[in-house]
């Protein structure tokens, strides 16, 4: 499938590396961007104390609330211009479902990305990273430090192993996976009765009715870790 909608968030207080990175992924598809700006409030006091401390509560409530909405404008007037269309949406849930927050605006876009300024914050990377997987159905691209993302790659490894996980994941990049040079459809120790009488095989046909160039990767493990079998050190 295209992808038509891409998905950002950012904390208050990230820069704007991350916007730039997922607007310049739009530009290079033609895709709209939505901005999720996430800050994760603190749990109302409770117990003997709450009394005298809630009035200091709501002021940092407060504080954050307004942080929020000037991020969020910053970040509407950073994009103007960056990107073919863009929205920009504020969420300041509570870090019990703040994952659910993210997941939820996640299915309103076809993939969700989220970039090396995010991911140096330790609390809003594992609701953003988990929101996504699992409250949303639809993919994630991580961007560290450093890296140059596209959504138009000319290489392409797939981690194959016939479980619903990794059918869905390549119905999910097909566009990307026909657009590629080249695919590598990488399995792990295959078994016959999981992949078929020839392991892969069927994967590959489905693949290249697509128009992949698609090539199959059967590799022992060795009692290595699977990274370690298509990348030794």
């Amino acid at each position: 499938m295209a992808f038509r909608t891409i998905l950002t968030v950012i904390g208050p207080s990230t820069g704007d590396n991350d916007l730039k990175l997922a607007a310049d992924l739009c530009n290079e598809i033609g895709a709209h961007l939505a901005v999720l700006v996430v800050a994760i409030a603190a749990p109302p006091p409770v117990g003997e104390y709450a009394a005298v401390v809630s009035e200091t509560w709501l002021e940092a409530r407060q504080a954050d609330e307004n942080l929020l909405k000037k991020r969020a404008a910053a970040a509407s007037a950073f994009l103007a211009g960056r990107a073919p269309s863009a929205d920009v949406f504020s969420e300041y849930p509570e870090a019990g479902w703040a994952d659910d927050t993210i997941g939820r605006r996640a299915r309103y876009a076809d993939i969700t990305v989220i970039g090396a300024e995010l991911l140096a914050n330790e609390t809003l990377k594992s609701k953003g990273i988990e929101g996504a997987l699992f409250s949303s159905g639809k993919p994630l691209l991580l961007i560290p430090e450093g890296s140059r993302p596209t959504l138009k790659p000319k290489c392409v490894l797939v981690a194959w192993d016939a479980r619903l996980e990794s059918s869905r994941a390549v119905r999910e990049s097909l566009d990307m996976l026909a657009g590629a040079d080249e695919v590598h459809l990488v399995m792990v120790d295959p078994v016959e009765d999981d992949h078929g009488a020839e392991p892969g095989a069927d994967a590959a046909a489905y693949l290249a009715r697509h128009g992949v160039n698609v090539t199959v990767d059967r590799l022992p493990s060795l009692n290595q870790p699977l990274a370690g079998c298509y990348f030794p050190s």
